[in-house]
């Protein structure tokens, strides 16, 4: 799973490999800023302290992938609080 990491005001850093070197891509919005191939050079455009890591985990087996029912798996249903 590839590492990212999110700022504020748009700012995103994933690993990429270009013309088969790695490098730190650096993105706001979506659109391509930069490829950086130091942390110093990321730096100079985002605030590291301001970036977070996005961790990713992995999905929970649901009922209706298992074949099994809420009741079989011993699950409590949840409903929202607005319908108690």
């Amino acid at each position: 799973m590839a590492r990212r990491w999110v700022g504020l005001d748009g700012w995103e850093v994933v690993g990429a490999v270009r013309g088969g070197r790695q490098v730190l891509r650096v993105r706001r919005n979506g659109w391509v800023v930069a490829d950086c191939t130091s942390v110093a050079e990321v730096a100079a455009l985002v605030d590291l302290a301001d970036l977070c890591e996005v961790i990713e985990f992995p999905a929970r087996r649901s009922a209706a992938v298992t074949g099994a029912s809420a009741a079989d798996s011993g699950e409590r249903t949840r409903t929202s609080s607005h319908h108690r």
